[in-house]
């Protein structure tokens, strides 16, 4: 079974024993045994290992993994070092460059965020190659709405950053009385120029850090 980074043990081992994660490891390890999936088995947890819940700030959230070879590493939009840009991916960093004048980048890799205390969580953490949203309804739809749930209970002052249809429906899991949410069209370029762009989530989030006494990010 896939083992919950330590530093969210606490927080989330009340889910181990429950009937759905146990049939949705079973699922998961059948899957990493007779196909090809994403990401590699030791990034699926990747988005909680990375991010000490004791520093946690943000919280991203994504669908599902990319599906393409090599891409997903456990970070939602974020891809390995070397890995092209994915359209929405680029967009973000378009943002980024126009709100805080942070220079383009050819690496994708989000992972100096997560360890900043960015949470990058995926709604659904594996997939099977070529096959987008394979692993949806399989459980782990339950599984990370309870660690956005947890976090509303237990932390205060986070910012939850919800882009698109998909993760603002996961506003209701969220207190808004003890936490920052800012909400924004899809980064896709289907959807970004519909209110992703001049959103400046990055520069809002680093105000109400501040405001609140939290180190910034550096993005």
């Amino acid at each position: 079974m896939l083992e919950i980074p330590k530093n969210w043990y606490n927080l989330l081992s009340q889910e181990i024993n429950k009937e759905y994660y146990k049939n949705l490891m079973k699922f998961v390890e059948n899957e990493y045994s007779t196909k090809t999936i994403y990401p590699k088995r030791e990034n699926v947890f990747k988005a909680l290992e990375l991010c000490d819940l004791d520093n946690l700030k943000v919280v991203i959230i994504g669908q599902d993994p990319y599906h393409g070879e090599n891409q997903a590493n456990g970070l939602c939009f974020s891809v390995n070092e070397g890995v092209a840009l994915p359209p929405s991916l680029k967009n973000i960093f378009i943002e980024l460059k126009n709100d805080v004048g942070r220079e383009l980048t050819a690496s994708g890799n989000l992972s100096h965020w997560a360890e900043q205390g960015c949470l990058l969580l995926n709604a659904v953490c594996s997939v099977e190659a070529k096959k987008a949203a394979s692993h949806q309804n399989k459980g782990w739809e339950i599984f990370t709405d309870n660690i956005i749930k947890s976090i509303s209970e237990k932390k205060q002052n986070i910012v939850f950053l919800l882009w698109g249809n998909f993760a603002k429906n996961k506003r209701q899991l969220i207190d808004f009385s003890k936490h920052c949410i800012l909400d924004a069209a899809h980064p896709s370029p289907l959807s970004a120029s519909s209110g992703f762009f001049g959103c400046k989530h990055f520069s809002r989030t680093n105000d109400f850090l501040q405001r609140n006494k939290i180190n910034p990010i550096k993005w």
